[in-house]
C-alpha cells in the first residue's frame, strides 16, 4: 500500500507540474498575442478589451479595474466583476498613496476596498497606470497570477503610453510646422526694403521674441514722394497673432491708398479689427503721414508707446490719438497730431519690448535711458543710429534674455 500512496503523490505532482506548464504556456501565448496586437497598431480600446479578456478567461481573475490618466484625471478604462455604480467614485486623491504593489486589506475607499491588490506601473518615477485586482479564493495560485497580471499590465501600459507620446509628438510636429508657416507669413508682411528720399531716411530693427511675434511695421511710398508709415503691437503671439497681422496688413495697405485722411483710416481699421476679434484682442498702432513738400507730419497714436521726436535738443513724445484698436466697435475719441519739421529731426518709433529689457541687476532699459542714448546720437544716419542702439541694448542686458518682441522704425528728416 505504501507504493500506491507514493504513486498517487507522484501523479499529483505530475498534474501540478502539467498545470503550471499549461499556465506558463497560456501566459506566453497571451503575451505573444498582445505583442502582435501592439505591432499591428491595434487601438488603445482594442488593447483594453484584450487585457480584460485575458484576465477573465485565461487567468481566471474575478475582479479587476485598470486606470489610466486622461487630461490630468485618472479614468477607469476597463473593469471586471465590479458594480457600475462603484466605478463612478473618484479615486484621484487616493492613488498617490500607491507607489508599489501592495495589499488593500485596510483600504477605506468604497471602490478600492473591493480589491485585494493594487499594481502600479511606473515610468521615470511617475505612475502611468494602476491595475486593481481581487476576488481571490483559497485554491488560487495567487503568486503566479499576480506575477502574470503585473507583466501583462506593464506591457499594455507601456504600449498605451508610447501611443500617447507618439500622438503628442505628431501634434508637436504639426504645431512646429504651423509656427514655421506663420513665421514665413510674418516675414513676408514686414518690408524687405525701406524707401528713401532726398530729405529723409528710414531704418528698422525687427527681433521677434519667439519664432512668431506680435509686432508689425510698414511703410508706403506714394507717387508724389510722400510716405505713410506705422508701427503696431498685436496682443498675443504665435499663429493667431500672425493671422491677425496678415489681416491687419491687408486692410491697412488698402485703406492707406484709398482713404483721404488718417482719421478715416484708423476708424475703419478699428471696425475691421473688432469684427475679426470681437473685442478679444486689440492692436496698438502709431500711424503717420509725412508730406515732403510742406515737411509736415500728421499722426494718430492708437494706444501705442509714444514715439519720440528729437529736434533742436528737444524730445517730444507723440501722444495724440485714440484708444487701442479693436477693443470697441467704435472709437470713443480721436485726435490727430501734427508737427512741422523745419529743422533736422529724428522720429523714433518703437514697441515696448525695447524699454522692457532688463540688465543683470534687474533694472529696465526705460524710456529715460532710451532718451539718454538717443540725444547724443541724432547726428547719425537712421541706419547707424539703429545699429548703435542694438549694440548698446545687447551690452546693457548682459546675460538676461529679451522679454518680448523688439521692433524699431526710425525716420530721420534732414533740414531743407
Amino acid at each position: 500500500m505504501p507504493e500506491l500512496q507514493e504513486i498517487k503523490r507522484t501523479l499529483t505532482r505530475i498534474e501540478k507540474l502539467e498545470h503550471e506548464v499549461n499556465l506558463k504556456q497560456l501566459q506566453i501565448n497571451s503575451l505573444l498575442a498582445i505583442t502582435q496586437a501592439i505591432n499591428e497598431n491595434v487601438s488603445a480600446e482594442g488593447l483594453f478589451n484584450m487585457y480584460n479578456s485575458f484576465l477573465r478567461w485565461e487567468i481566471g481573475i474575478r475582479k479587476m479595474a485598470l486606470f489610466f490618466k486622461e487630461t490630468g484625471e485618472w479614468e477607469c478604462k476597463t473593469a471586471l466583476g465590479v458594480e457600475t455604480g462603484l466605478l463612478g467614485h473618484d479615486i484621484n486623491a487616493e492613488l498617490s498613496k500607491y507607489r508599489s504593489t501592495r495589499g488593500l486589506e485596510n483600504a477605506e475607499h468604497p471602490l478600492i476596498s473591493e480589491f485585494d491588490l493594487v499594481i502600479p506601473v511606473m515610468h521615470k518615477d511617475e505612475p502611468i497606470a494602476y491595475a486593481f485586482i481581487g476576488g481571490f479564493v483559497d485554491e488560487d495560485d495567487v503568486y503566479n497570477k499576480v506575477q502574470f497580471v503585473t507583466t501583462i499590465t506593464n506591457v499594455i501600459a507601456v504600449a498605451i503610453e508610447n501611443k500617447r507620446l507618439f500622438k503628442t509628438q505628431l501634434r508637436q510636429e504639426v504645431l512646429n510646422r504651423e509656427v514655421e508657416l506663420a513665421a514665413e507669413i510674418q516675414r513676408t508682411l514686414v518690408p524687405s526694403r525701406l524707401p528713401s528720399g532726398a530729405n529723409y531716411q528710414l531704418s528698422s530693427i525687427y527681433k521677434p521674441h519667439f519664432a512668431v511675434g506680435g509686432d508689425y511695421y510698414d511703410v508706403v511710398e506714394f507717387p508724389d514722394g510722400n510716405i505713410a508709415f506705422c508701427i503696431a503691437d498685436i496682443t498675443g503671439k504665435g499663429v493667431a497673432a500672425a493671422l491677425l497681422m496678415a489681416n491687419f496688413q491687408a486692410n491697412l495697405r488698402a485703406l492707406v491708398t484709398r482713404c483721404q485722411t488718417l482719421e478715416e483710416i484708423v476708424q475703419e481699421m478699428n471696425a475691421a479689427v473688432h469684427r475679426v476679434t470681437n473685442g478679444d484682442r486689440f492692436i496698438t498702432l502709431f500711424l503717420a503721414r509725412y508730406e515732403v513738400r510742406t515737411r509736415t507730419l500728421h499722426y494718430i497714436n492708437a494706444g501705442h508707446t509714444p514715439p519720440l521726436l528729437l529736434s533742436n535738443g528737444e524730445v517730444i513724445p507723440l501722444k495724440n490719438g485714440c484708444t487701442v484698436l479693436g477693443w470697441m466697435p467704435e472709437l470713443p475719441f480721436l485726435e490727430i497730431g501734427g508737427v512741422c519739421l523745419t529743422e533736422e529731426a529724428v522720429l523714433f518709433t518703437y514697441t515696448d519690448g525695447l524699454t522692457d529689457v532688463r540688465n543683470d541687476e534687474g533694472d529696465e532699459f526705460s524710456e529715460d535711458k532710451l532718451i539718454d542714448f538717443l540725444q547724443p546720437n541724432t547726428q547719425l544716419s537712421a541706419k547707424d543710429l539703429n545699429s548703435k542702439l542694438l549694440a548698446h541694448v545687447e551690452a546693457y542686458r548682459g546675460h538676461q534674455p529679451f522679454p518680448d518682441d523688439i521692433t524699431v522704425l526710425t525716420c530721420k528728416v534732414f533740414k531743407a
